[in-house]
């Protein structure tokens, strides 16, 4: 489906721009161990390291699972094996394998996670709330490395866990030869990478007590593909009771079938792009076994289950990520696409997620926050706008200020729909005020060079996890990002002082310290508050919204718009919105193409007879 495909590729190009700036950890020496963080496990005993600047203990690399690799690979993730003596944990695990490098980045064996804790959690009766973050990347790069919690952690008096899980085609891998030889099903369900969560959060479960951190309040939360991984997860019956609450950041709750993730891509009913069926004649020819497509799909025909899993499993992780780095080529980022968050019927439900929201018993209805920032698409619009004019692909001036604004709102309005607005109201059907949106409209970025960054990039796709995670203090970075520093660090503040009484209580309320406004849950009634809207007191605070924004909105209000002055601009805008949607179908995408974006492909959805003309 086209617009899954391009929404992760917007999803991975942030992520990657995000790790450059953000990743403050990297590179930096490994720490010393520190004696009072020595404690025993299940799997047996280890030791971390002291920041004192920080007042944190951190254990970094600890296995949650057994290495997926040969005859594990494309398996649900198995219990770790213990270990003699003491592990010493404290350098992070390696990412999984995804490209980039010289070509890929990362290992196979990645299935590791770290532990942050205040220094005193562990001497203290009372246990702290756990935070379980999922990164970003499109489910196909990133680690769990990539933002320090650090400050989170000290400030707020939380217990945070990153993980890392498999990604990609590893990660998420549906073919028929290896469904029939699967031991249960779990193995046959394909979705390896969401399995690797859901084994992370059974090791917290089972360990999180040994670190201060209680088993009975567990929040996960994500950004980006890390927060469709939490919509994931609300779907998922095999992660019931494993969480407590959750936070999508800038997540929208999508899933594929079967079909789509097998099938050939010019079948009658077709797969998509990087399918197992693609995957698997691609690597055929690779090999040498046929010298072409037609070649490798009539051999693929002709091998027998058992044949083609031993071929599959038998293929080094960087020969099964050939073909995708092939289809990279020259880009700048190392993007690629595969099917993710299969519907099999047991990890994740065959049916359409909103459905499942709105059905009670489908799906695991905890208090749930979600939202999105008013112009996720901007910063992939810097990149790739013919608005912006840019010197060795580094935006330097925009060149047409309106376009480029109309299709940055209308990014922003579709993502907010689908990521926030929809899904909250489906889950209050089921669960009532338990349930809470947000908007985050923070725009103050510096004028570099001659460019206005606040126009360039505005509220853009990911520019809220410096905020959540404490790291407006970046020194020299920090003044690229931020023009005003102190009052970046209030809204920081504020935003976690919310994320932590969610961890707490359940609830964002007021605050964990009782003194900003209350943020009230969603409610359907016209008028009645519906998020709450993030921005510093240099522009307008923290604010309450009321209005509603549904898919058929924004695909009504880009028809009716005066600002597009003809049916190119509009198609434009349309184009724009499968990039970063589930807006249009395939056959509608095709429509557009056309030029037809005033009548055709909208008919079913919007009364036309009701707009201007």
């Amino acid at each position: 489906m086209n617009s899954t495909r391009t929404h992760e590729t917007a999803s991975i190009l942030f992520a990657a721009l995000a790790a450059s700036w953000l990743a403050l950890g990297c590179g930096e020496a490994t720490p010393g161990p520190s004696p009072e963080t020595e404690l025993t496990i299940a799997q047996g005993t280890l030791v971390g390291s002291t920041s004192e600047a920080d007042d944190v203990h951190a254990w970094r690399g600890i296995p949650f699972a057994r290495p997926p690799v040969g005859e594990l690979r494309w398996r649900a993730a198995r219990r770790p094996d213990a270990w003699e003596g003491t592990l010493e944990a404290l350098a992070s695990g390696s990412e999984c394998l995804q490209a980039g490098g010289d070509p890929v980045l990362g290992s196979e064996d990645c299935l590791y996670l770290d532990v942050f804790a205040p220094t005193d959690a562990l001497a203290r009766s009372e246990l702290l709330p756990v935070m379980f973050w999922i990164h970003g990347g499109g489910n196909t790069m990133g680690a769990g490395n990539q933002l320090d919690p650090s400050r989170l952690v000290a400030e707020n008096r939380v217990v945070v866990v990153t993980i890392n899980y498999r990604l990609g085609v590893l990660g998420w891998f549906s073919h028929p030869a290896l469904r029939a030889r699967a031991e249960s099903r779990m193995d046959a369900s394909g979705n390896f990478g969401t399995l690797d969560m859901i084994r992370a959060l059974e090791w917290v479960h089972e360990n999180i007590a040994s670190f201060g951190g209680n088993p009975g309040r567990v929040t996960i939360f994500g950004e980006s593909a890390g927060g469709i991984d939490v919509f994931s997860l609300l779907l998922s019956p095999v992660a019931r009771g494993l969480f407590h609450s959750a936070v999508a950041q800038s997540g929208v709750p999508s899933s594929m079938t079967r079909n789509q993730a097998e099938a050939f891509t010019d079948a009658e009913d077709p797969g998509l792009g990087g399918s197992s069926s693609e995957l698997l004649v691609a690597l055929l020819q690779q090999a040498g076994e046929a010298e072409d497509r037609d070649g490798a799909k009539r051999l693929a025909a002709n091998m027998s289950e058992k044949a083609i899993v031993r071929f599959l499993r038998g293929q080094s992780g960087e020969e099964i990520l050939a073909p995708f780095v092939a289809s990279i080529g020259d880009r700048t980022m190392p993007i690629y696409i595969s099917p993710t968050v299969i519907r099999d019927g047991t990890v994740i439900p065959n049916r359409e997620p909103l459905d499942a929201f709105a059905t009670p018993g489908a799906y695991n209805a905890v208090p749930v926050i979600a939202g999105t920032n008013r112009e996720e698409s901007k910063l992939f619009f810097a990149l790739t706008s013919p608005h912006v004019s840019r010197t060795f692909g580094i935006p330097t001036h925009i060149t047409d200020e309106r376009l480029y604004d109309i299709e940055g709102e209308y990014g922003g309005l579709v993502w907010r729909a689908q990521g926030a607005d929809e899904p909250i109201a489906a889950m209050h059907r089921v669960q009532g005020d338990s349930v809470w949106a947000y908007r985050f409209d923070w725009d103050e970025e510096p004028t570099l060079l001659g460019l206005d960054l606040s126009e360039l990039l505005g509220a853009a796709h990911g520019l809220e996890l410096p905020f959540v995670f404490g790291l407006t203090d970046l020194g020299f970075a920090g003044r690229l990002l931020f023009e005003d520093l102190e009052s970046a660090a209030e809204l920081s503040r504020q935003m976690r002082s919310y994320w932590s009484n969610f961890a707490y209580t359940l609830a964002p309320g007021r605050g964990r310290d009782g003194d900003l406004p209350e943020w009230k849950p969603w409610s359907p009634k016209a008028g009645a508050p519906k998020y709450l809207s993030f921005d510093s007191a240099r522009d307008t605070a923290l604010s309450t919204g009321n209005d509603v924004i549904r898919t058929a909105d924004v695909l009504a209000r880009a028809v009716a718009d005066p600002r597009l002055r003809n049916d190119e601009e509009r198609c434009r805008v349309f184009r724009n919105m499968v990039q970063w949607s589930m807006a249009l179908t395939p056959d509608e995408y095709t429509q557009i193409n056309d030029g037809a974006c005033r009548k055709y492909p909208l008919e079913a959805r919007v009364d036309f007879a009701s707009l201007p003309e």
